[in-house]
């Protein structure tokens, strides 16, 4: 057995086990130096970078690099609960069995009595098995209370939209049907060229939010993830516009040595190589 493994072995029996152990002793006094010092709001960050480090892992496809980036994501997760347990507030294990406890109650359908549902039925029970535990715990959602208020300021701002707009969907405050969302986009677009016009830099903002704020809507109407919608497009503007350089530097070329229809030339030569 190899030093590592016997060094690995000593922390406990399971994996589960020897994670606990890790970031206990990592956290002791006698431990290391970095990791006693953080606290929650220190490694927030790191939480949301490990977040999306798996997801661009998926994108990419690589298995490999997923099963490393969702283990950086998991120490996040014990790393948080540790320094919960030293402050008296809550445990690795209380994060677990609560864990548990909400998959299995938000799914009767398959732990209890209910019966089976579409994909579509059960994202509208999800949200009202959620709304019934907000009740619970004495969220009250009627006078003083927003269906807002537990949508996380900390969210990207794109997918913190859409989830305003789920919410707010769920009372109704939705547009019936697509010309309501495409006449609204058609509107903005035309208060941001209003606003580009009076060259007045606040309220360029101002529209351009309400713009990002509606095609948004237009997404979520239409069943897309504009996150995804728009990682995807990322990708593409990536790999045409290295088509580009590459025609470019094949050219013997800068690109600031290019004219704008020059450079247009490939791209378009890009868009109808992706089409073979």
């Amino acid at each position: 057995m190899s030093n590592l493994n016997k060094q690995v072995s000593k922390l406990g029996d399971t994996p589960y086990e020897r994670v606990k152990t890790l970031m206990e002793k990592l956290r002791a006094p006698e431990g290391c130096p970095w990791d006693r010092e953080q606290s929650f709001a220190d490694i927030a960050r790191y939480t949301i970078e490990e977040a999306y480090e798996v997801a661009d892992a998926i994108a990419q496809n690589d298995m490999v690099h997923l099963r490393e980036e969702l283990g950086d994501l998991l120490f996040q997760t014990v790393f948080h609960s540790r320094i919960a347990e030293e402050v008296g507030a809550f445990s690795l294990d209380d994060v677990t069995d609560d864990l548990v406890r909400k998959m299995v109650r938000r799914h009767p359908h398959v732990f209890g009595d209910g019966h089976k549902r579409t994909a579509e039925e059960q994202v509208v029970e999800w949200e009202e098995v959620k709304a019934r535990e907000r009740a619970e715990k004495g969220i009250d959602e009627s006078q003083d209370k927003s269906l807002l208020d537990d949508v996380a300021l900390a969210l990207p701002a794109l997918m913190r939209a859409e989830k305003l707009q789920k919410r707010a969907a769920r009372v109704g405050f939705d547009w019936p049907n697509l010309d309501g969302v495409m006449d609204k986009i058609i509107e903005e677009a035309q208060e941001v060229k209003e606003a580009a016009d009076s060259g007045d830099m606040d309220a360029i903002e101002d529209e351009m939010g309400d713009l990002l704020f509606a095609v948004t809507n237009l997404a979520r109407k239409l069943g897309v993830d504009p996150e995804v919608a728009l990682r995807r497009t990322n990708d593409k503007f990536t790999r045409r516009f290295k088509y580009v350089e590459r025609g470019a530097k094949q050219g013997g070329q800068a690109l600031t040595e290019m004219s704008l229809e020059d450079m247009d030339a490939l791209w378009h030569d890009a868009k109808t190589d992706e089409r073979r």
